[in-house]
């Protein structure tokens, strides 16, 4: 029998907590203001259990994009409303808008914007005259340089230092679990680097630098032609995007790949920091609801009480069942104070 492919784990850091993606399911762990963690999961509906095209190459990390994005979003919303006070929370129809204008502005300033002042500064003339890898390339360097200023800027706010903090223990967590350590508890996990290879920072550096190859080939035109095709271009960007990423986490042993992977793995000395032990936890809570159940045993008694939830009824009536399915049965070593979403 061929030898069964290990899952590559995944997450992603929100509002005081921890999204993680296991091979079929994906859990939300965060710390309320009252200091409880709060957990949620829900099945993966990828699209590649529908149809056999999304786990081809090329197909399967645009599959992988848009539900990066879709389980993104549905977490941030729940951590959103979970560091919030009852009476401050966000409607369903705000929180709609909020997540509707933070993908609209990330279209206009990291895609759109760069070709517009990339053309300003080409001086005008005719398209066709000009070098199509120099003009692409003019582009993409404008992209990084707006997109690493971002980042820094961003990182001297005291919030996304905690959420760079969250980035940085589930980072650990996920580190530790491919280690083989028997036992994931916050000192343990602690030991391990922020810094992984399968990142989603390295994602996009490597579709950053990909968009100068890629939209070098498509030629350079009017300024609203090119618009045109660059956000559908994304998507074949991403998909080699994520085969890259694929080669760089099962090829780390490779001196050529490794330096493929460096400007990601120096980008993430900003977007991770040092999380506290508390971090840690519910990073380590969220990873013991996608893990598979011979395996939760890894993860013993911890001090924070836990509140089951389940924030998309409509989708995933039984979520809560699931999760307390998963907390609650461990008779000889249970969680403490596990409660009922009110």
């Amino acid at each position: 029998m061929p030898k069964e492919r290990p899952h590559y784990y995944g997450g992603q850091a929100v509002i005081e907590g921890v999204m993680m993606r296991g091979a079929d399911t994906w859990a939300i762990a965060c710390r309320r203001p009252t200091t409880e963690i709060y957990v949620e999961t829900h099945p993966v509906k990828g699209l590649a259990q529908k149809h056999p095209i999304w786990r081809m190459p090329l197909f399967r990390g645009v599959a992988t994009m848009g539900e990066a994005l879709s389980i993104g979003m549905r977490a941030m919303m729940i951590a959103a409303n979970q560091s919030l006070e009852e009476e401050e929370r966000l409607t369903k129809k705000q929180m709609g808008g909020t997540i509707a204008f933070a993908v609209l502005a990330f279209v206009g300033i990291f895609i759109l914007f760069p070709n517009v002042l990339s053309n300003v500064l080409g001086g005008g003339g005719d398209p066709a005259a000009r070098n199509t890898f120099v003009e692409s390339a003019k582009e993409g360097g404008i992209r990084l340089a707006i997109f690493l200023g971002y980042l820094i800027a961003i990182s001297y706010v005291k919030e996304i230092r905690r959420v760079f903090q969250y980035h940085g223990a589930e980072h650990k967590t996920i580190a530790a679990h491919e280690a083989g350590e028997p036992a994931l508890t916050p000192s343990v996990v602690d030991h391990y680097s922020t810094i992984h290879v399968r990142c989603g920072t390295n994602f996009l550096v490597i579709t950053m630098l990909l968009t100068i190859i890629v939209f070098a080939f498509f030629g350079q035109h009017a300024w609203w032609v090119e618009l045109l095709y660059r956000i559908p271009g994304i998507f074949l960007i991403a998909g080699i995007s994520y085969e890259g990423l694929r080669l760089g986490a099962a090829k780390t042993d490779n001196r050529f790949v490794r330096a493929l992977m460096k400007p990601g793995l120096w980008l993430q000395k900003i977007t991770t920091r040092k999380p506290e032990p508390e971090m840690i936890e519910v990073a380590i809570r969220s990873f013991e609801a996608v893990l598979p159940e011979e395996e939760r045993r890894k993860v013993p008694e911890l001090p924070s009480p836990l509140v089951i939830g389940n924030s998309l009824p409509a989708e995933d009536p039984a979520a809560a069942e699931r999760a307390r399915e998963i907390f609650e049965p461990r008779a000889e070593d249970p969680h403490p104070g596990i409660q009922p979403e009110p």
